[in-house]
């Protein structure tokens, strides 16, 4: 079932997180999509071997990915308990809460109480004593970040966490967040968010960068824009997409011409690289160390074992970066 773990460990790169003594893999699995209770529990599982045996050691989760809500982490609980569990020591586990999650006052956003019992619950569904890396999910414009900030503190000294992050927070609310939690010394070590060709918010406000410099990992998700970075919608929309499948995420109208147009190009460049415009994607992102893993997402093995592929082949020529910026700005 899975490689001997001389040559597991041969095919990834890993890299430090931020200042921290935990490294990760340049490429993660995040189990946003496809691990929910309408998908193939089979097909979940060779993902998952797929993933291990290439090297992933991180698995990325959140309390409601699913659907239904708590379904991954119900699903990647039991392939742990029943397929994994003795190689535990060395997958990295993470998981969130700050979204929306059962009825009521206490379902939601970044309270004590919340992240608290969410934490706990996602324990259960894992089948864990802890996780590696717990983060809140979200800004809370409402509850003090005092508050979020000593909650994610009171969970490491638990023992239900080793680190914690914080996902979706800017460069101002994450220098608030490291302030209060280096106060604290409590091992905040990264901050996971949206980065791709066609989303550049984290250069924008200056958090890549800043990130960097300071000691933080970044870990970005959404890095082939829902599927509009790879060779998907090159000829059209096809019944069986993410757009035709499910609307939540990546509408028809997110496919203009001007994008359409940028997608041709960036994949006439990807191919001068010998490589396919999802890999040149996540190569991008990579390609300057500032970030130090890109979650993928994955229907199938096959596009796992692709995307693996650009490791190793993550530099770009001026050249090459110049004609990419041309093509994005379309």
């Amino acid at each position: 079932m899975y490689q001997a773990e001389e040559k597991r460990y041969d095919t990834m790169q890993y890299n430090r997180c931020g200042a921290s003594g935990i490294k990760l893999p340049a490429l993660s699995l995040g189990l946003w999509h496809n691990f929910g209770s309408v998908d193939n529990y089979e097909n979940m599982k060779d993902m998952c071997f797929t993933a291990f045996d290439l090297g992933i050691t991180h698995f990325d989760l959140a309390n409601n990915y699913g659907p239904v809500y708590g379904a991954a982490e119900e699903n990647f609980g039991r392939i742990l308990k029943q397929e994994m569990h003795s190689y535990r020591d060395e997958l990295l586990i993470s998981t969130k809460a700050g979204y929306d999650m059962w009825p009521g006052p206490y379902g939601n956003w970044g309270s004590k109480k919340y992240l608290v019992s969410s934490l706990d619950q996602s324990l259960q569904r894992l089948g864990l004593d802890y996780v590696d890396i717990f983060y809140h999910h979200r800004p809370d414009p409402e509850t003090p970040l005092e508050e979020t900030m000593l909650a994610l503190d009171s969970i490491v000294k638990s023992g239900k966490a080793l680190y914690v992050g914080i996902s979706n927070y800017n460069k101002e609310q994450t220098e608030a967040a490291m302030k209060i939690l280096r106060e604290l010394k409590t091992p905040f070590i990264i901050n996971q968010r949206k980065y791709s060709l066609f989303e550049r918010n984290i250069e924008e406000d200056g958090l890549k960068h800043f990130a960097a410099e300071n000691g933080v990992g970044i870990i970005a998700f959404c890095p082939l824009a829902q599927g509009l970075l790879t060779n998907k919608y090159i000829n059209g929309i096809p019944e069986d997409s993410r757009i035709r499948r499910d609307g939540r995420f990546l509408k028809e109208s997110d496919l203009t011409e001007e994008r359409l147009v940028s997608i041709r190009e960036l994949n006439e460049i990807a191919a001068s690289r010998g490589q396919s415009l999802a890999q040149m994607s996540l190569s991008w992102i990579l390609k300057d160390h500032e970030v130090t893993s890109v979650l993928i997402g994955a229907s199938k093995a096959s596009q796992i074992r692709e995307n693996v592929k650009i490791v190793g082949h993550t530099q770009f020529s001026r050249e090459e970066l110049a004609m990419i910026e041309q093509a994005c700005r379309r």
